[in-house]
C-alpha cells in the first residue's frame, strides 16, 4: 500500500480511492485514473482501513462504522485526509492528499489581493469553491502568510488537521474537532477566550456553524473559513437561505457589517494538461459591496462592483481572470469557456468579452 500511495503522490494525485472490488484509482490532474491491475478483495480493504484509523477505540469500533474522517501520515510522503464509508456493505477510503510543504499564495498561483486579505485585523474572510477546487491549500496559504509577516496569535479548529504549521512570527494554535474539542461551535467560543488574533475554521455549511462564524467575526477577530459554495453571489445566497426568512434582514445587516472578504475558486486544467491552475473570483467588503449586502433589490450589482475594482482594488470575477489565463495561454479558450459556464456567468467572446474582462 505504501509503495502504490508514494509512487501516486510522486506523480502530483490530489486523491486516492481505495474500494473493494475495485483497483487502486488516483486523481491526477483532475482525472480518476487507474494505478494497479489487482482488484483489492472486502477484507484487504478492511485491514487498510484499520491502518489509517490511528485511534485504538475507533479501531474497535470499526464495523459499525459508516462514515468516518481522520488524518494519516506517511514518513517522506505526506499527510492524508482521510473518509472511511461503506457502499455495498463494503468499506471505501477516500484519502486526500495533503503535502508537508505548506503552500504560499506564489506558489499557488493565487491573487496577489490575497495578501493584503490575510493581513487584515478583523472580519470574516470566506474561501469557497466545489469539492476539490484547492480551498484548504488556499487558506493554508494564507495562514502561511500571516505566519511569515505578522505577530499574532492564529488558532485553527478543523476537522480534522491537514496542513501542520510551525511556529515562524506567529504562534499557531492547531486543534482537531473530536480530539482536541468536541465541535467547531464549541471550540470557536473556546478560542475567543484565548487570546485569538485570527481563528480559522474547517469547512461551514449549516445555520449554526455559519452563525458561529460571523460571530466571531463580530468580536474584532479576523475569522478565516471555507464553504462549498461554487461563486461569490452563490456564497452570499447559501449564508442569507440557511436563516430563518423571519431572521433574513437582520442577517443581512450582520453580514454586511461582518464580512471582509469572499475568494470563490475552481482549479482549471492547464493547456500542457501537465496541471492545474486556480481561477478565482475576489470580492472585498467596501462600503458599496456592504450597502448591497444590506438590499436585497442590489445584489446584481456585486458582479459589476467585483469586475470595476479591478485595477484598484484587486478584486475580480471569474470571468475577468479566465479572460486572462486563456490570453497568456495557460489554458485553452474551450476550457475557459466550460469553466465560466460552470458557475453561471456569461461567457466572453471575440473583443468585445476581452474588453469587458478589463473593465
Amino acid at each position: 500500500m505504501e509503495k502504490i500511495i508514494k509512487a501516486a503522490v510522486e506523480r502530483g494525485a490530489s486523491d486516492l480511492h481505495i474500494k473493494a472490488g475495485d483497483v487502486f484509482r488516483a486523481r491526477i490532474n483532475g482525472k480518476l485514473v487507474p494505478l494497479t491491475k489487482q482488484r483489492l478483495t472486502p477484507d484487504q480493504t478492511r485491514a487498510i482501513a484499520l491502518k489509517l484509523i490511528s485511534s485504538d477505540e475507533d479501531r474497535l469500533k470499526i464495523d459499525r462504522l459508516r462514515d468516518f474522517d481522520c488524518s494519516w501520515g506517511m514518513p517522506g510522503v505526506g499527510r492524508f485526509r482521510v473518509n472511511v464509508l461503506r457502499q455495498r456493505s463494503s468499506f471505501m477510503i477516500v484519502m486526500r492528499v495533503i503535502p508537508f510543504t505548506v503552500p504560499t499564495i506564489e506558489s499557488l498561483r493565487l491573487p496577489d489581493v490575497l495578501a493584503q486579505v490575510a493581513e487584515s485585523e478583523r472580519g470574516l474572510v470566506l474561501v469557497t469553491g466545489v469539492s476539490g477546487s484547492g480551498k484548504s491549500s488556499t487558506v493554508a496559504a494564507m495562514v502561511h502568510h500571516i505566519n511569515r509577516t505578522q505577530h499574532k496569535h492564529v488558532v485553527t479548529i478543523e476537522n480534522p488537521i491537514e496542513f501542520l504549521h510551525r511556529d515562524l512570527s506567529c504562534s499557531i494554535t492547531q486543534r482537531e474537532v473530536g480530539v482536541d474539542t468536541e465541535n467547531l461551535t464549541i471550540g470557536v467560543r473556546a478560542a475567543l477566550r484565548q487570546d485569538p488574533d485570527v481563528v480559522v475554521l474547517g469547512e461551514i455549511s449549516d445555520a449554526d456553524t455559519i452563525d458561529t462564524a460571523i460571530k466571531g467575526a463580530e468580536t474584532g477577530r479576523l475569522v478565516i473559513a471555507s464553504m462549498p459554495t461554487p461563486n461569490v453571489v452563490a456564497t452570499i445566497e447559501r449564508i442569507l437561505t440557511t436563516l430563518p426568512r423571519e431572521e433574513r434582514e437582520i442577517g443581512r445587516m450582520r453580514l454586511s457589517e461582518a464580512l471582509g472578504a469572499i475568494v470563490s475558486q475552481q482549479l482549471l486544467p492547464e493547456k500542457d494538461e501537465k496541471g492545474r491552475v486556480p481561477a478565482v473570483e475576489v470580492l472585498l467588503a467596501t462600503p458599496a459591496v456592504r450597502e448591497c449586502l444590506r438590499d436585497a433589490s442590489r445584489m446584481p450589482e456585486l458582479r459589476q462592483l467585483m469586475a470595476d475594482g479591478r485595477k484598484q482594488l484587486g478584486t475580480q470575477t471569474f470571468d475577468q481572470h479566465v479572460a486572462e489565463l486563456v490570453e497568456a495561454g495557460t489554458i485553452t479558450a474551450e476550457t475557459g469557456k466550460a469553466a465560466i459556464s460552470m458557475v453561471g456567468e456569461p461567457v466572453p467572446t471575440g473583443k468585445k468579452g476581452k474588453q469587458a474582462s478589463s473593465a
